[in-house]
């Protein structure tokens, strides 16, 4: 039993947990169907732009940009169910039976978003570039030319809404209020801003819908990566953090 000791106490190796997180993203009928839909979205946004759009519109750059936006909006939901569905189909208690290690469960959780982020990326880049072949013959720009940076910053903005998504996640360990609340708390901080000139100046700040814009422009400056880098502290780091905090004190029943 001595021999076996070592091999029964080794850590599962991150990569396999990643691997499997991935796994579970498409496992329940919710997270198959957001996939899918994220899929169709990203292509109806080339069909949208070949068919109604300027033909100056109608570029690599145009088409890649504007395939982001789907999975920009939904991407969050999938991190949100990475976590709360398996506290409430009550598949936790396996789960971290397996594998004690619930920081390690969380850390293939985060790893898990960001290379989901990295493929919606690459999935609209693919679409983007069919989609700018087609519009050449149809009389479109059908330009190449993608800033360098852009496609850092798309990364980026894809990760950065994903991370957020399973911060709130693992902050309410509940889908519909954390669904209800990502979209929700965000976009009445918009309004407030907009609306109530005291807040204005916070809100160039503190409000993440605004901040993340300037991830489409190639040339972003230092106040916009600063008032970037706040906005995602508050609304990324800080329910990450301490939603990981919760899930490690949390008991499981």
């Amino acid at each position: 039993m001595s021999a076996l000791s070592p091999a029964v106490s080794r850590p599962v190796p991150l990569g396999r947990l990643t691997v499997v997180e991935l796994r579970k993203l498409a496992d329940t009928r919710a997270g198959l169907w957001l996939l899918i839909v994220i899929v169709l979205a990203t292509a109806g946004t080339s069909v949208l732009q070949l068919g109604w759009a300027d033909e100056s519109e109608q570029s690599f750059p145009a088409f890649f940009l504007f395939g982001q936006v789907p999975s920009a909006v939904l991407l969050p939901v999938l991190g949100i169910l990475s976590v709360t569905s398996e506290w409430s189909q009550r598949t936790v208690l396996g789960t971290f039976t397996l594998v004690p290690a619930r920081g390690r469960v969380l850390g293939a959780k985060v790893v898990a978003g960001v290379l989901i982020s990295v493929a919606a990326t690459a999935l609209a880049a693919i679409l983007a570039a069919v989609a700018t072949v087609i519009a050449g013959p149809l009389g479109g720009a059908a330009s190449w030319r993608l800033e360098p940076s852009l496609i850092g910053q798309s990364l980026l903005l894809q990760a950065v809404f994903v991370l957020m998504g399973i911060g709130f996640g693992t902050l309410l360990l509940s889908t519909p209020l954390a669904i209800v609340v990502f979209f929700a708390l965000p976009t009445v901080w918009s309004v407030l801003g907009s609306v109530v000139k005291s807040l204005s100046t916070a809100s160039e700040w503190l409000d993440l819908n605004f901040t993340s814009q300037a991830l489409t422009n190639p040339d972003m400056t230092g106040g916009e990566w600063s008032r970037l880098a706040v906005s995602a502290t508050v609304w990324v780091v800080i329910p990450l953090v301490a939603g990981v905090v919760r899930v490690l004190r949390q008991e499981v029943s």
